[in-house]
């Protein structure tokens, strides 16, 4: 299960940071990361976190935003700054885990609004 929190409703230029919480019998995370989905627009990768540190963000968001993580809580945030209107979407959390030694597969969150007025 991943819940996230911490979506709303900020103007242009403002900053929003959304956290990330996997639970559930997890046995290894191999990498969890954001991804959002505009009205009329397919689902895009926004960051991603390997476990071991390692950083990738989409080019329309480097430099703005930021991905970090704690592995000892299995939780994964994205801090948000200098947001554009284009960043209105849905943020979905990702994790590709496996569960009490089944297959590595993706798990979603529920998703949390991000809306950024100009």
């Amino acid at each position: 299960q991943l819940v996230e929190s911490g979506g709303g409703l900020v103007q242009t230029g403002g900053s929003l940071r959304l956290s990330c919480a996997a639970s559930g019998g997890i046995f290894n995370i191999n990498a969890m990361g954001w991804y959002r989905q505009a009205p009329g627009k397919q689902r895009e990768l926004v960051a991603i976190r390997g476990s071991g540190g390692s950083t990738s963000y989409a080019d329309s968001v480097k430099g703005r935003f930021t991905i970090s993580g704690d592995n000892a809580k299995n939780m994964v945030y994205l801090e948000m700054n200098s947001l554009k209107p284009e960043d209105t979407a849905v943020y979905y959390c990702n994790a590709y885990l496996r569960r009490a030694l089944g297959p590595f597969r993706d798990y979603w969150g529920q998703g949390t609004q991000v809306t950024v007025s100009s």
